[in-house]
């Protein structure tokens, strides 16, 4: 049985619904939104998630940055709707990386960081 990775999208904006309606036709993703009020660092490790979205020109998720210095296995991704890039963070590392590439970065065992 394969393990379905979960995908929070954190924040409301057209650019995250828009991800998360083509993330969903994916079987092997588990796409879920976090609907305001945004949950704080305990509430969202508690739900377990493997990688969160947010919209870089939104608010930013401090829980979700909070939750990646105790979870490093965690994927963190921004996306940027006006310059069409996405930006990953993974324990401590930052990369950017392209649309094409975050369904690839997603599902894949060992994020290329």
């Amino acid at each position: 049985m394969i393990k379905r990775r979960r995908v929070f999208l954190y924040g409301k904006t057209v650019i995250l619904g828009t991800v998360g309606a083509s993330l969903q036709r994916y079987p092997d993703l588990e796409v879920l939104p976090l609907s305001a009020p945004l949950p704080g660092i305990k509430e969202l490790g508690a739900l377990s998630p493997d990688v969160i979205l947010f919209d870089l020109q939104a608010d930013r998720p401090e829980a979700a940055f909070a939750l990646l210095g105790v979870r490093p296995d965690l994927l963190l991704i921004g996306i940027d709707p006006s310059s069409d890039q996405v930006l990953m963070w993974a324990g401590r590392q930052l990369s950017s990386i392209s649309t094409q590439e975050l369904v690839q970065t997603i599902t894949s065992d060992t994020p290329e960081v």
